[in-house]
Protein backbone atom coordinates (compact mmCIF):
# COMPACT_ATOMS: atom_id res chain seq x y z
CA UNK A 1 0.00 0.00 0.00
CA UNK A 2 2.73 2.37 0.71
CA UNK A 3 4.12 2.07 -2.39
CA UNK A 4 1.10 2.48 -4.22
CA UNK A 5 0.66 5.86 -2.39
CA UNK A 6 4.33 6.75 -3.60
CA UNK A 7 3.35 5.89 -7.08
CA UNK A 8 -0.07 8.20 -7.27
CA UNK A 9 2.02 11.11 -5.29
CA UNK A 10 4.59 10.51 -7.76
CA UNK A 11 2.44 10.99 -10.91
CA UNK A 12 0.75 14.07 -8.85
CA UNK A 13 3.99 16.10 -9.28
CA UNK A 14 4.06 14.92 -12.84
CA UNK A 15 0.64 16.11 -13.28
CA UNK A 16 1.97 19.52 -11.65
CA UNK A 17 5.14 20.12 -13.78
CA UNK A 18 2.85 19.03 -17.16
CA UNK A 19 0.15 21.05 -16.21
CA UNK A 20 1.37 24.63 -14.93
CA UNK A 21 2.31 27.57 -17.62
CA UNK A 22 3.90 30.75 -16.83
CA UNK A 23 3.68 32.29 -20.63
CA UNK A 24 2.19 35.81 -20.20
CA UNK A 25 0.26 37.19 -23.19
CA UNK A 26 0.06 41.35 -22.65
CA UNK A 27 -4.11 41.29 -23.03
CA UNK A 28 -4.83 37.95 -23.30
CA UNK A 29 -3.37 36.59 -20.10
CA UNK A 30 -5.94 38.11 -17.35
CA UNK A 31 -3.74 39.80 -14.53
CA UNK A 32 -5.96 38.87 -11.76
CA UNK A 33 -6.31 41.32 -8.56
CA UNK A 34 -5.42 38.20 -6.30
CA UNK A 35 -4.96 34.79 -6.55
CA UNK A 36 -3.62 31.68 -4.24
CA UNK A 37 0.35 30.74 -5.06
CA UNK A 38 0.17 26.90 -5.08
CA UNK A 39 3.36 24.70 -5.89
CA UNK A 40 3.69 21.07 -6.11
CA UNK A 41 4.09 20.25 -2.51
CA UNK A 42 0.54 22.33 -1.91
CA UNK A 43 -0.81 19.91 -4.47
CA UNK A 44 0.54 16.65 -3.02
CA UNK A 45 0.17 17.22 0.95
CA UNK A 46 -3.69 17.89 -0.28
CA UNK A 47 -3.95 14.88 -2.93
CA UNK A 48 -2.33 13.00 0.43
CA UNK A 49 -4.66 13.96 2.83
CA UNK A 50 -7.12 12.92 0.64
CA UNK A 51 -6.01 9.79 0.34
CA UNK A 52 -5.73 9.31 4.35
CA UNK A 53 -9.17 10.24 4.21
CA UNK A 54 -8.82 12.85 7.18
CA UNK A 55 -11.59 14.47 5.89
CA UNK A 56 -12.66 16.25 9.61
CA UNK A 57 -10.27 18.18 12.10
CA UNK A 58 -7.58 16.31 13.14
CA UNK A 59 -3.79 15.64 13.59
CA UNK A 60 -3.30 18.31 10.48
CA UNK A 61 -5.42 20.66 12.33
CA UNK A 62 -3.78 20.59 15.44
CA UNK A 63 -0.73 21.16 13.94
CA UNK A 64 -1.19 23.92 12.29
CA UNK A 65 -3.12 25.73 15.17
CA UNK A 66 -0.01 24.91 17.37
CA UNK A 67 2.27 26.29 14.37
CA UNK A 68 1.06 29.16 13.67
CA UNK A 69 0.18 30.56 17.47
CA UNK A 70 4.06 30.26 17.75
CA UNK A 71 4.35 31.66 14.38
CA UNK A 72 2.57 34.90 15.81
CA UNK A 73 4.10 34.06 18.99
CA UNK A 74 0.68 33.65 20.77
CA UNK A 75 -0.56 31.16 23.23
CA UNK A 76 -3.44 29.84 21.39
CA UNK A 77 -5.06 29.58 17.44
CA UNK A 78 -8.35 28.13 16.84
CA UNK A 79 -8.80 27.11 13.14
CA UNK A 80 -12.61 27.77 11.38
CA UNK A 81 -14.10 27.76 8.34
CA UNK A 82 -13.72 31.03 7.21
CA UNK A 83 -12.12 34.52 7.81
CA UNK A 84 -15.47 35.66 8.51
CA UNK A 85 -16.69 33.05 11.32
CA UNK A 86 -13.50 33.87 13.25
CA UNK A 87 -14.48 37.83 12.80
CA UNK A 88 -18.11 36.42 14.12
CA UNK A 89 -16.41 33.94 16.83
CA UNK A 90 -14.37 36.75 18.13
CA UNK A 91 -16.65 39.19 18.68
CA UNK A 92 -19.25 36.40 19.94
CA UNK A 93 -16.50 35.63 22.28
CA UNK A 94 -17.64 38.97 24.14
CA UNK A 95 -21.00 38.09 25.20
CA UNK A 96 -20.10 35.17 26.86
CA UNK A 97 -21.51 35.28 30.64
CA UNK A 98 -17.65 34.17 31.62
CA UNK A 99 -16.28 37.86 31.09
CA UNK A 100 -19.19 39.21 33.79
CA UNK A 101 -19.53 42.61 33.54
CA UNK A 102 -17.04 43.29 30.39
CA UNK A 103 -19.45 41.28 28.47
CA UNK A 104 -20.78 42.74 25.69
CA UNK A 105 -24.62 42.97 26.06
CA UNK A 106 -27.49 43.85 23.19
CA UNK A 107 -26.79 47.95 23.11
CA UNK A 108 -23.59 47.88 23.97
CA UNK A 109 -21.52 49.96 21.26
CA UNK A 110 -18.19 48.29 19.23
CA UNK A 111 -16.51 50.99 17.72
CA UNK A 112 -15.26 50.16 13.54
CA UNK A 113 -14.64 51.77 10.39
CA UNK A 114 -17.05 52.82 7.91
CA UNK A 115 -14.63 52.17 4.97
CA UNK A 116 -14.44 48.35 5.21
CA UNK A 117 -15.74 44.60 4.88
CA UNK A 118 -19.06 43.59 6.14
CA UNK A 119 -17.74 40.84 7.98
CA UNK A 120 -15.88 42.74 10.33
CA UNK A 121 -19.25 45.04 11.25
CA UNK A 122 -21.85 42.24 10.97
CA UNK A 123 -20.71 40.38 13.90
CA UNK A 124 -21.41 43.27 15.82
CA UNK A 125 -25.16 43.65 14.52
CA UNK A 126 -25.63 39.64 15.13
CA UNK A 127 -25.31 40.24 18.32
CA UNK A 128 -27.12 43.04 19.00
CA UNK A 129 -24.63 45.41 19.75
CA UNK A 130 -24.35 49.12 18.36
CA UNK A 131 -21.52 49.62 15.30
CA UNK A 132 -20.02 53.17 15.87
CA UNK A 133 -18.10 54.03 12.60
CA UNK A 134 -15.44 55.93 12.12
CA UNK A 135 -13.48 57.45 8.89
CA UNK A 136 -9.71 57.01 7.59
CA UNK A 137 -7.09 58.80 6.44
CA UNK A 138 -6.77 59.13 2.46
CA UNK A 139 -3.20 57.29 1.75
CA UNK A 140 -2.87 55.13 4.24
CA UNK A 141 -6.50 53.87 4.17
CA UNK A 142 -6.69 53.55 8.24
CA UNK A 143 -8.47 55.11 10.96
CA UNK A 144 -6.57 57.12 13.87
CA UNK A 145 -6.29 57.32 17.45
CA UNK A 146 -8.31 60.44 17.71
CA UNK A 147 -11.36 59.27 15.76
CA UNK A 148 -11.39 56.02 17.92
CA UNK A 149 -10.82 57.87 20.78
CA UNK A 150 -13.52 60.71 20.06
CA UNK A 151 -15.75 57.86 18.85
CA UNK A 152 -15.61 56.18 22.95
CA UNK A 153 -18.95 56.63 24.77
CA UNK A 154 -20.72 55.60 27.73
CA UNK A 155 -21.78 52.27 26.37
CA UNK A 156 -18.66 51.52 24.65
CA UNK A 157 -16.84 47.94 25.35
CA UNK A 158 -15.23 46.92 22.37
CA UNK A 159 -12.94 48.34 19.08
CA UNK A 160 -12.64 45.68 16.00
CA UNK A 161 -10.86 47.18 13.36
CA UNK A 162 -8.67 45.42 9.72
CA UNK A 163 -5.59 46.60 8.87
CA UNK A 164 -6.75 48.08 5.43
CA UNK A 165 -5.04 45.88 2.46
CA UNK A 166 -2.04 44.43 4.75
CA UNK A 167 -1.27 48.71 5.99
CA UNK A 168 -1.24 48.83 9.88
CA UNK A 169 -3.83 50.91 12.11
CA UNK A 170 -1.49 52.71 14.49
CA UNK A 171 -2.39 49.75 16.55
CA UNK A 172 -0.09 50.05 19.29
CA UNK A 173 -1.51 53.18 20.26
CA UNK A 174 -5.07 51.61 19.70
CA UNK A 175 -4.41 49.21 21.94
CA UNK A 176 -3.14 51.39 24.65
CA UNK A 177 -6.23 53.56 24.14
CA UNK A 178 -8.15 50.55 24.63
CA UNK A 179 -6.23 49.48 27.85
CA UNK A 180 -7.11 52.97 29.13
CA UNK A 181 -10.78 52.58 28.43
CA UNK A 182 -10.95 48.77 29.63
CA UNK A 183 -11.76 48.09 26.42
CA UNK A 184 -11.83 44.57 24.22
CA UNK A 185 -9.54 45.21 21.08
CA UNK A 186 -10.06 42.80 18.02
CA UNK A 187 -7.61 42.86 15.74
CA UNK A 188 -9.10 41.91 12.45
CA UNK A 189 -5.54 40.82 10.95
CA UNK A 190 -6.93 39.11 7.68
CA UNK A 191 -5.52 40.98 4.95
CA UNK A 192 -2.31 41.50 6.86
CA UNK A 193 -0.42 38.43 7.66
CA UNK A 194 3.25 39.17 8.05
CA UNK A 195 2.54 43.00 8.62
CA UNK A 196 4.93 44.63 11.20
CA UNK A 197 3.98 47.95 13.11
CA UNK A 198 7.43 49.26 14.48
CA UNK A 199 8.86 45.97 14.34
CA UNK A 200 6.15 43.73 15.73
CA UNK A 201 3.92 41.43 13.99
CA UNK A 202 0.33 42.76 13.67
CA UNK A 203 -2.08 40.39 15.12
CA UNK A 204 -0.02 40.92 18.37
CA UNK A 205 -1.23 43.82 19.87
CA UNK A 206 -5.18 43.44 20.44
CA UNK A 207 -6.94 40.81 22.91
CA UNK A 208 -8.35 38.72 19.83
CA UNK A 209 -6.43 38.50 16.20
CA UNK A 210 -8.85 37.20 13.30
CA UNK A 211 -6.98 35.87 10.15
CA UNK A 212 -8.68 34.78 6.77
CA UNK A 213 -7.19 32.10 4.42
CA UNK A 214 -9.01 32.31 1.37
CA UNK A 215 -7.42 32.17 -1.87
CA UNK A 216 -7.14 36.01 -2.12
CA UNK A 217 -4.89 35.96 1.25
CA UNK A 218 -1.66 35.39 2.24
CA UNK A 219 -1.58 31.92 2.78
CA UNK A 220 -4.56 29.91 1.79
CA UNK A 221 -6.46 26.82 2.28
CA UNK A 222 -8.94 27.66 -0.18
CA UNK A 223 -11.59 28.20 2.85
CA UNK A 224 -10.75 29.14 6.35
CA UNK A 225 -9.81 31.34 8.92
CA UNK A 226 -8.58 31.32 12.25
CA UNK A 227 -8.64 33.00 15.59
CA UNK A 228 -5.88 33.94 17.92
CA UNK A 229 -5.10 34.91 21.26
CA UNK A 230 -3.06 34.85 24.35
CA UNK A 231 -5.66 35.24 26.95
CA UNK A 232 -7.06 31.68 28.06
CA UNK A 233 -10.30 32.57 29.20
CA UNK A 234 -10.58 34.32 25.83
CA UNK A 235 -9.43 31.27 24.03
CA UNK A 236 -11.59 28.82 26.06
CA UNK A 237 -14.80 30.77 25.13
CA UNK A 238 -14.15 30.13 21.19
CA UNK A 239 -13.40 26.96 21.23
CA UNK A 240 -16.73 26.29 23.02
CA UNK A 241 -18.69 28.81 20.54
CA UNK A 242 -16.22 27.25 17.11
CA UNK A 243 -17.36 23.18 18.78
CA UNK A 244 -21.55 23.83 19.09
CA UNK A 245 -21.21 25.54 22.49
CA UNK A 246 -20.42 22.53 24.34
CA UNK A 247 -18.36 23.04 27.61
CA UNK A 248 -16.12 20.11 27.13
CA UNK A 249 -12.12 20.57 26.01
CA UNK A 250 -11.99 17.06 24.39
CA UNK A 251 -10.31 16.37 21.07
CA UNK A 252 -13.08 14.49 18.52
CA UNK A 253 -12.04 10.83 19.59
CA UNK A 254 -10.71 12.15 23.02
CA UNK A 255 -12.43 10.84 26.16
CA UNK A 256 -12.22 12.31 30.00
CA UNK A 257 -9.48 14.73 29.73
CA UNK A 258 -10.57 16.33 32.54
CA UNK A 259 -11.38 12.81 34.44
CA UNK A 260 -14.51 14.33 35.33
CA UNK A 261 -16.43 13.19 32.68
CA UNK A 262 -19.45 11.59 34.78
CA UNK A 263 -18.71 13.54 37.80
CA UNK A 264 -19.91 16.99 37.33
CA UNK A 265 -22.84 19.05 37.84
CA UNK A 266 -23.48 22.22 35.52
CA UNK A 267 -26.89 24.15 34.75
CA UNK A 268 -29.97 22.03 35.88
CA UNK A 269 -28.52 18.79 34.66
CA UNK A 270 -28.59 15.69 36.70
CA UNK A 271 -24.88 15.22 38.05
CA UNK A 272 -22.62 13.22 36.12
CA UNK A 273 -24.67 13.87 32.88
CA UNK A 274 -22.02 13.49 30.62
CA UNK A 275 -19.50 16.40 29.86
CA UNK A 276 -19.11 16.04 25.85
CA UNK A 277 -22.73 16.34 25.78
CA UNK A 278 -22.88 19.59 28.11
CA UNK A 279 -23.32 22.86 26.30
CA UNK A 280 -22.17 26.25 27.91
CA UNK A 281 -22.90 28.67 25.09
CA UNK A 282 -25.00 29.13 22.03
CA UNK A 283 -22.69 28.43 19.62
CA UNK A 284 -21.97 26.44 15.93
CA UNK A 285 -19.90 24.30 14.06
CA UNK A 286 -17.32 26.19 12.50
CA UNK A 287 -14.39 23.78 12.25
CA UNK A 288 -12.07 23.58 9.60
CA UNK A 289 -10.86 20.19 8.14
CA UNK A 290 -8.06 18.04 8.06
CA UNK A 291 -7.35 18.61 4.01
CA UNK A 292 -7.64 22.39 4.52
CA UNK A 293 -5.26 22.18 7.55
CA UNK A 294 -2.66 20.01 5.17
CA UNK A 295 -2.75 22.91 2.49
CA UNK A 296 -2.50 25.74 5.22
CA UNK A 297 0.84 23.55 6.65
CA UNK A 298 2.49 23.69 3.60
CA UNK A 299 1.51 27.10 2.30
CA UNK A 300 2.84 28.73 5.78
CA UNK A 301 6.10 27.17 5.59
CA UNK A 302 6.36 30.01 2.63
CA UNK A 303 4.50 32.78 4.25
CA UNK A 304 8.04 35.08 4.79
CA UNK A 305 8.46 34.65 1.03
CA UNK A 306 4.76 35.43 0.05
CA UNK A 307 5.56 38.81 2.14
CA UNK A 308 8.63 39.48 0.48
CA UNK A 309 6.91 39.06 -2.64
CA UNK A 310 3.85 41.55 -2.55
CA UNK A 311 6.25 44.15 -0.62
CA UNK A 312 8.42 43.78 -3.69
CA UNK A 313 5.60 44.19 -6.37
CA UNK A 314 4.08 47.07 -4.30
CA UNK A 315 7.46 48.82 -4.76
CA UNK A 316 7.78 48.24 -8.24
CA UNK A 317 4.06 49.77 -9.05
CA UNK A 318 4.92 52.49 -6.55
CA UNK A 319 8.08 53.82 -8.34
CA UNK A 320 6.73 53.27 -11.71
CA UNK A 321 3.51 55.21 -11.25
CA UNK A 322 4.97 58.14 -8.82
CA UNK A 323 4.49 61.56 -9.93
CA UNK A 324 1.21 60.50 -12.52
CA UNK A 325 -1.07 63.41 -11.99
CA UNK A 326 -4.29 62.91 -10.67
CA UNK A 327 -3.58 59.98 -9.25
CA UNK A 328 -3.10 59.76 -5.23
CA UNK A 329 -0.86 56.60 -4.53
CA UNK A 330 -0.61 54.94 -1.62
CA UNK A 331 1.81 55.26 1.90
CA UNK A 332 2.54 52.73 4.22
CA UNK A 333 1.26 53.84 7.57
CA UNK A 334 4.49 55.75 9.53
CA UNK A 335 6.21 52.74 11.64
CA UNK A 336 4.77 50.16 9.36
CA UNK A 337 6.24 47.55 7.16
CA UNK A 338 2.83 46.13 5.05
CA UNK A 339 2.93 42.43 3.57
CA UNK A 340 0.67 44.43 1.45
CA UNK A 341 -2.40 42.90 -0.04
CA UNK A 342 -3.08 45.24 -2.59
CA UNK A 343 -2.15 48.28 -4.63
CA UNK A 344 -4.71 51.30 -3.90
CA UNK A 345 -5.39 53.67 -6.04
CA UNK A 346 -7.71 57.08 -5.43
CA UNK A 347 -8.62 59.27 -8.67
CA UNK A 348 -8.62 62.38 -7.24
CA UNK A 349 -11.56 64.32 -8.09
CA UNK A 350 -9.95 67.23 -10.09
CA UNK A 351 -8.43 64.71 -12.54
CA UNK A 352 -10.03 65.39 -15.63
CA UNK A 353 -10.79 61.90 -15.73
CA UNK A 354 -12.57 59.45 -13.92
CA UNK A 355 -11.97 56.21 -11.74
CA UNK A 356 -14.74 54.43 -13.62
CA UNK A 357 -12.83 55.36 -16.76
CA UNK A 358 -9.80 54.18 -15.88
CA UNK A 359 -10.68 50.77 -14.35
CA UNK A 360 -12.42 50.72 -17.70
CA UNK A 361 -9.92 51.06 -19.58
CA UNK A 362 -7.98 48.21 -16.83
CA UNK A 363 -10.17 45.75 -17.28
CA UNK A 364 -9.98 46.39 -21.15
CA UNK A 365 -6.68 44.84 -20.96
CA UNK A 366 -7.60 41.80 -18.87
CA UNK A 367 -6.00 43.71 -15.93
CA UNK A 368 -8.17 43.30 -12.59
CA UNK A 369 -9.39 45.80 -10.58
CA UNK A 370 -11.37 45.42 -6.60
CA UNK A 371 -13.19 48.12 -5.21
CA UNK A 372 -11.57 49.52 -1.50
CA UNK A 373 -14.43 46.32 -0.45
CA UNK A 374 -17.63 48.06 0.09
CA UNK A 375 -16.60 52.09 0.61
CA UNK A 376 -18.63 53.60 2.58
CA UNK A 377 -20.52 50.47 4.09
CA UNK A 378 -23.47 52.72 6.05
CA UNK A 379 -24.60 53.74 2.04
CA UNK A 380 -24.82 49.70 1.62
CA UNK A 381 -28.59 48.47 1.19
CA UNK A 382 -27.79 45.53 4.38
CA UNK A 383 -27.73 48.89 6.44
CA UNK A 384 -30.64 49.89 6.02
CA UNK A 385 -32.92 50.01 9.04
CA UNK A 386 -29.90 49.16 11.03
CA UNK A 387 -29.19 50.82 14.20
CA UNK A 388 -25.63 52.29 13.99
CA UNK A 389 -23.85 55.51 15.18
CA UNK A 390 -21.65 57.30 13.65
CA UNK A 391 -18.48 59.13 15.28
CA UNK A 392 -17.59 62.38 13.56
CA UNK A 393 -17.76 62.55 9.48
CA UNK A 394 -17.15 60.07 7.06
CA UNK A 395 -16.30 62.50 3.59
CA UNK A 396 -13.32 60.32 3.36
CA UNK A 397 -15.28 57.15 2.96
CA UNK A 398 -17.35 58.75 0.99
CA UNK A 399 -14.60 59.85 -1.45
CA UNK A 400 -13.06 56.09 -1.37
CA UNK A 401 -17.04 54.68 -1.97
CA UNK A 402 -16.48 57.06 -6.03
CA UNK A 403 -13.03 57.23 -6.11
CA UNK A 404 -10.96 54.55 -5.01
CA UNK A 405 -10.36 51.09 -6.54
CA UNK A 406 -6.65 48.50 -6.18
CA UNK A 407 -4.69 46.25 -7.53
CA UNK A 408 -2.80 43.39 -7.20
CA UNK A 409 0.65 42.57 -5.57
CA UNK A 410 0.29 39.03 -5.21
CA UNK A 411 2.97 37.22 -5.41
CA UNK A 412 1.85 35.02 -8.83
CA UNK A 413 2.13 38.43 -10.53
CA UNK A 414 6.00 38.47 -12.13
CA UNK A 415 7.66 41.55 -13.39
CA UNK A 416 6.36 41.25 -16.83
CA UNK A 417 2.98 41.43 -15.82
CA UNK A 418 3.40 44.48 -13.01
CA UNK A 419 5.15 46.44 -15.82
CA UNK A 420 2.29 45.97 -18.57
CA UNK A 421 -0.12 47.26 -15.15
CA UNK A 422 1.84 50.33 -14.82
CA UNK A 423 2.34 50.95 -18.14
CA UNK A 424 -1.32 50.70 -18.85
CA UNK A 425 -2.40 53.35 -16.12
CA UNK A 426 0.45 55.57 -16.88
CA UNK A 427 -0.56 55.59 -20.90
CA UNK A 428 -4.65 56.43 -19.93
CA UNK A 429 -3.06 58.82 -17.54
CA UNK A 430 -1.07 60.75 -19.72
CA UNK A 431 -3.68 60.81 -22.56
CA UNK A 432 -6.58 61.98 -20.44
CA UNK A 433 -4.89 64.59 -17.84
Amino acid sequence: MADDKSLILEQVRKYHRDTVRDEFIPGVTPVLSSGAVLDEGDRVVLVEAALDMRIAAGVSARRFERDFARYFGLRKAHLTNSGSSANLLAVSALTSPALEERRLNPGDEVITVAAGFPTTVNPIIHNGAIPVFVDVDLGTYNTTVDRVAEAIGPRTKAIIIAHALGNPFPVAEIADLADQHELVLIEDNCDAVGTRYHGRLTGTFGDIATVSFYPAHHITMGEGGCVLTSNMALARIVESLRDWGRDCWCEPGEDNKCLKRFDQQLGDLPHGYDHKYIFSHVGYNLKSTDLQAALGLSQLRRVDDFGTARRRNWQRLRTALDGLPGLLLPEPTPGGDPSWFGFVITVRPDAGFTRAGLVAHLEGRRIGTRRLFGGNLTRHPAYRNRQYRIAGSLDNSDLITEHTFWIGVYPGLTAEMLDYVAGSIREFVLANR
